[in-house]
């Protein structure tokens, strides 16, 4: 906010106005900083008009905001983006599954389950180029061989045993539209879910959101551009997927128009 006459008073009725509309939603971290960007007031250093604020800089804050809170730590999930089949004298029957971890952490020994398929093995090893690790954890990029050889593609997760995600073919999710052109029920669109994708249609659109109110917009379902809106969608292969509000990585995805490849949407899962 650029708050050019320096005025306390402003600045706690905008924080008052601003905390009853985030007041609706789960956020962990909200910081207010009243600044001018004009004259830099409160972005690098702390300003002399405005004495009586006693926090952080814009750049302080960014710098220092705690960002462990916005990584799933319980759950582990491996989405598989590529399978290392060497195919050498060397490494003859070597397979390994590489990818980024999504949530949790995974150490040698531990009992897995690769969905979809349900199959069950255990980790042999842990590894990122010629480092052997005996435990990775999110957001870590590593290559995990299995002590079993199971068929496993790119799209498919690794999770442990025990914690296993959803896994479904319809989906509610809260849709964030990009396109110009309005969003259509019954016509299929690609849908990229961490290294999965997917062919999908939108089945239903259950109802506009008041970006100002968080409201539902009654008798209106004209999805059109920066609109939000709650769908219910239908995809041709099941997805393996968590809660945004649990994981923001197997929780979210992005709707892409197949005649453009143009990305017309992004979504967070119920």
């Amino acid at each position: 906010m650029d708050l050019v006459e320096y005025k306390q008073e402003v600045f706690e009725k905008v924080k008052a106005e601003f905390s009853r509309f985030t007041s609706k939603f789960d956020y962990k971290d909200i910081h207010f900083v009243p600044i001018s960007a004009l004259k830099g007031d409160n972005v690098v250093e702390g300003s002399l008009n405005m004495a009586w604020y006693k926090g952080g800089t814009l750049m302080n804050i960014l710098e220092n905001i705690p960002i462990e809170q916005d990584i799933d730590t319980k759950n582990s999930r491996f989405p598989v983006q590529y399978v290392i089949r060497p195919m050498s004298e060397q490494f003859h029957d070597y397979r390994g599954y590489a990818g980024r971890i999504a949530g949790g952490t995974f150490k040698k020994g531990d009992n897995i389950v690769v969905l979809p398929s349900g199959l069950k093995s255990k980790i042999n090893s842990i590894s990122l180029y010629k480092t052997e690790y005996d435990e990775a954890f999110a957001p870590m990029s590593v290559n995990i061989t299995l002590e079993d050889d199971i068929d496993i593609s790119r799209g498919d997760m690794i999770v442990k045993e025990g914690s296993e995600p959803s896994i479904s073919q319809e989906l509610i999710i809260t849709l964030c539209w990009m396109s110009n052109k309005p969003l259509k029920t019954g016509i299929k669109y690609t849908l990229m879910h961490t290294t999965k994708e997917v062919k999908c249609i939108v089945k239903e659109i259950l109802y506009k959101v008041n970006v100002n109110t968080t409201e539902p917009i009654p008798d209106d379902f004209e999805v059109g551009l920066n609109s939000i809106a709650k769908v219910s969608i239908k995809t041709t292969k099941p997805l393996i997927f968590d809660s945004y509000k649990v994981n923001r990585t197997t929780g979210s995805l992005i709707i892409i128009d197949e005649s453009t490849n143009e990305t017309v949407g992004v979504g967070m899962i119920e």
